[in-house]
C-alpha cells in the first residue's frame, strides 16, 4: 500500500496507466494534476463541489502515445483558485520542509517531482500555479506560450489565462517533453550577446531572495549577456477580475445550488467573480491589451526578461502574510504579483529553482511569444553552467 504523508496524490491506482506505444518519452513516468480528464479516473479538483464534465485530456493522451507512463493524479489548491495549495482533502506539504506549504495551485505536481516519484508532472498555470510550487519545492517549472500545449479535457479556471505545462527536476527532461509535444527541439544555447532585462522589484522580495536574483544576473553577465533594470507595473487589479469572472462562469452550476460545496475562501472568491459587471471585466481586458503593448516594447529592447519567481521561501502552513522590507503583505498578493503578468499576457516562462539552505526560491526567465524552444535552450545553458 502506497503511503502519502505529504498529501501529494488525488488518485494513485495500483498499476500505472501504461504508455500506448513506444516513443520519445519511453522510460519516463509522469503525474497529472487533478484537473486533467483521464478516462476511468475520478476528477475532483480538490473540491466537494460538483464539477462540469471535461472529457479526456488531449495532452495526457499525447504523452501516453509518445511513450510515457502515467502514475497518478495530484492534489491542487481547490479548483486551482489559489497559490497556497490547500483544498477539501487537506492539500500538499512541502517535501523540503513538511511544516511549509508546497505552493499552488500545482502543489502535488511539484512535490511528486521533488520526491522523485515521477520524472515529470503536468500542472496548470493561470497566475503562477506551475512556477510558484516549482520554486518552493526546488524543481523546474515551464509555462509555455499560451495555447501551445492543449488544455482540451482540462477543467478550466480562466479561458484567458490558463496554461498547461510540465515540471521536472531538470530542464533537460522538460526539453524532452516539449519536443515530444510540439516537435520543437531545444539544444544548449549561448548567453553571449543576449540582452537581459532584470525586473526592478527588490521591494517585492526579501533581501536574501533579491540577492539570489542579482547573483543569477551576474552569472549571466559572466557568460556574455548584458543586464539592465526594467520597470513593469503590478497587474493584479487587471488579472483578478478577469480570472474571478471567468472562474465564476466555469462553476456557475455549482454556485446556483443551495450548498455549492466549495471551501469558504474559494466560495468567497467565486461569489466576487459573480458580482463583477460586464463593464468592469471589459475594462480589465482593455487594460490587459495596454499591458501587452508595454511588454511588446520591452521585447524590442531585451531578448530575455529575468525576475524573481517567488518573494521568499515557502511560507509555513497557516501563514497568511509575508514581511517584505517594512511592509507586511498577504501571501497571495506577495506571490502572484511576481508571476501573474506573464500568464495574463501569455508569454513563455521558465522557472529555475534557487537553493536557500534546505529550502528553495526561484527565478523566472521570460521570452517573447513563441520563443519556447529558444527559452529552453538558454535554460539548458544555465543547467550546464555554460
Amino acid at each position: 500500500m502506497h503511503t502519502d504523508p505529504l498529501g501529494i496524490w488525488a488518485h494513485r491506482p495500483s498499476e500505472p496507466l501504461r504508455a500506448r506505444a513506444p516513443g520519445p518519452l519511453s522510460g519516463l513516468t509522469f503525474s497529472a494534476k487533478d484537473l486533467y480528464g483521464i478516462p476511468g479516473w475520478p476528477l475532483r479538483a480538490g473540491t466537494q463541489a460538483p464539477l462540469p464534465n471535461v472529457g479526456e485530456s488531449l495532452l495526457v493522451r499525447q504523452l501516453l502515445e509518445r511513450g510515457a507512463d502515467l502514475i497518478g493524479s495530484t492534489q491542487l489548491h481547490e479548483v486551482a483558485l489559489g497559490i497556497i495549495g490547500f483544498n477539501a482533502f487537506g492539500g500538499t506539504r512541502n517535501p523540503l520542509d513538511p511544516a511549509r506549504i508546497a505552493g499552488g495551485s500545482s502543489g502535488g505536481a511539484a512535490a511528486s517531482v521533488a520526491l522523485g516519484e515521477v520524472d515529470f508532472a503536468l500542472g496548470t498555470d493561470t497566475g503562477g500555479s506551475i512556477r510558484v510550487p516549482a520554486s518552493f519545492c526546488g524543481v523546474v517549472g515551464f509555462k509555455p506560450t499560451f495555447g501551445l500545449y492543449s488544455t482540451e479535457g482540462v477543467l478550466p479556471l480562466s479561458q484567458t489565462c490558463d496554461h498547461a505545462g510540465p515540471l521536472a527536476r531538470t530542464v533537460g527532461v522538460i526539453a524532452r517533453v516539449h519536443e515530444a509535444v510540439t516537435g520543437q527541439a531545444a539544444s544548449t544555447a549561448s548567453w553571449q550577446g543576449q540582452r537581459v532585462g532584470l525586473w526592478n522589484v527588490p521591494h517585492w522580495t526579501t533581501p536574501t531572495t533579491w540577492a539570489q536574483v542579482v547573483g543569477f544576473a551576474e552569472r549571466l553577465r559572466t557568460q556574455g549577456a548584458s543586464v539592465e533594470l526594467f520597470e513593469f507595473p503590478d497587474v493584479l487589479d487587471v488579472y483578478t477580475p478577469i480570472v474571478l469572472a471567468e472562474g465564476a462562469r466555469v462553476h456557475a452550476d455549482a454556485l446556483a445550488g443551495d450548498e455549492p460545496g466549495f471551501a469558504p475562501r474559494t466560495l468567497e472568491l467565486l461569489r466576487r467573480g459573480q458580482t463583477l459587471t460586464h463593464d468592469e471585466v471589459r475594462a480589465a481586458h482593455q487594460q490587459r491589451a495596454s499591458l501587452r503593448g508595454h511588454l511588446d516594447a520591452l521585447f524590442q529592447a531585451y531578448d530575455v526578461l529575468l525576475a524573481p519567481a517567488v518573494p521568499d521561501v515557502a511560507p509555513l502552513i497557516d501563514q497568511e502574510q509575508l514581511t517584505l522590507g517594512n511592509l507586511t503583505v498577504p501571501v497571495r498578493q506577495a506571490v502572484l504579483r511576481l508571476t501573474a503578468p506573464w500568464s495574463l499576457l501569455g508569454t513563455p516562462v521558465l522557472a529555475l529553482p534557487q537553493s536557500q539552505g534546505q529550502l528553495s526560491t526561484g527565478v523566472q526567465l521570460i521570452m517573447p511569444w513563441g520563443a519556447d524552444a529558444a527559452l529552453l535552450s538558454l535554460g539548458l545553458a544555465c543547467e550546464a553552467g555554460a
